[in-house]
């Protein structure tokens, strides 16, 4: 017999999108789809259960179907909704919902493997971070709110759970943020601005892990450890290298506003208003001191390889956004000829520090990021 595998948050794009690859793994008999709305997104073969994870009905789905592999990926920003739901109603999805799924996992003879979408959001966002987060540090100080907030709040709620359970198999991911061509997170809406304000004097360093990647590192954690790995813990996830916001806005041909925080914070709340993006506060802070994780782990205990490095990554979910209001070229050539200027009015011209270390399509500035 097969294993019985369970997701939650079928209703999202990517939840879908993990419920269509894992019915491709041939030790998997059968795919339970959970979600409290109708999924808009194909499923296959799967079969779909219309519950709400935060009721007590999803420990009788678990009992029914004899699960003995939970996927949980209703850990978000926003709902599946139309509108993505109120923030208490997504809250409460994230922090109650876990609850109560882990208190029915808990109670089923039958679950033994659990794997969780997180966050490396848990790390927060600080002046006073390190420069890499390895799995093993702690945040300077802890999310006061929001998406991160939330995540933290659930790996608690694992941890306890990992240690009453100790026959159960707990594989926790902290994906960095996620991008590509389908990306539907409040970051992609931000990149897909015509125009991205900015904090005014920071320019962070940013990691990105492509959505391919996402499916297959979730398909390994469900699955039996490969011989010389182990795929229980918790593992940063994320594409090799580093991009600069700057060079973001640069490959996307989107100029930048460059803002006071106050005024960045006005302009948040904001769009959030009136539904353009969800540019929340713990967004505001990665756009300030932005966030690098190490993931050795992933590599070296999980087995795990992505694809995609972060540039990669970046530029698939570009190509899939088109040229912005300033195509990429252009804005290459003008900050060449401000290079130029300035090294003309320095007297610096020809003494090694010209417009190719600022700016030479993607390259210099680019790759230093990326090493």
């Amino acid at each position: 017999m097969g294993k019985v595998v369970l997701v939650t948050g079928a209703a999202r794009q990517l939840g879908s999108r993990f419920v269509r690859r894992v019915q491709r793994d041939p030790g998997v008999e059968r795919v339970i789809a959970v979600d409290s709305v109708k999924p808009p997104y194909r499923l296959g073969a799967a079969e779909f259960v219309r519950t709400d994870i935060r009721q007590s009905a999803i420990a009788r789905v678990l009992a029914e179907h004899a699960v003995d592999t939970v996927v949980h990926l209703a850990v978000t920003g926003s709902g599946a909704g139309p509108g993505g739901g109120t923030r208490s109603a997504v809250k409460e999805t994230n922090v109650i919902g876990t609850m109560q799924l882990l208190g029915a996992c808990q109670k089923s003879p039958t679950v033994r493997r659990l794997v969780v979408k997180s966050s490396t959001a848990v790390y927060g966002g600080a002046s006073r971070d390190p420069a890499v987060f390895p799995e093993t540090a702690q945040p300077k100080a802890l999310p006061s709110g929001g998406f991160a907030k939330d995540a933290a709040e659930v790996e608690g709620y694992v941890r306890g759970f990992a240690r009453r359970r100790p026959d159960v198999a707990v594989c926790v991911l902290r994906f960095a943020n996620i991008l590509g061509p389908f990306a539907d997170s409040p970051l992609a809406e931000y990149f897909s601005m015509p125009v991205l304000p900015t904090v005014l004097g920071f320019d962070p360093r940013l990691q990105f892990v492509h959505e391919d990647d996402v499916l297959d590192v979730l398909a390994l954690a469900a699955q039996e450890p490969r011989r010389g790995t182990l795929n229980s813990g918790t593992f940063n996830i994320a594409g090799d290298g580093v991009l600069l916001l700057s060079q973001c806005s640069r490959r996307l041909g989107r100029p930048t506003v460059p803002l006071l925080l106050p005024a960045v914070t006005w302009v948040g709340s904001a769009l959030r208003a009136v539904g353009v993006t969800d540019f929340s506060p713990e967004q505001i802070r990665l756009m300030t001191h932005g966030r690098v994780v190490e993931t050795t782990q992933m590599r070296d205990v999980l087995g795990f390889d992505p694809l995609y490095t972060t540039a990669e990554a970046f530029a698939d979910f570009a190509r899939s956004r088109g040229t912005g209001l300033l195509p990429p070229e252009l804005m290459g050539r003008a900050v060449d000829g401000v290079a130029r200027l300035l090294d003309v009015e320095t007297g610096a011209a020809g003494a090694g520090g010209g417009a190719e270390d600022v700016y030479a399509g993607y390259g210099a500035d680019d790759e230093g990021a990326n090493r």
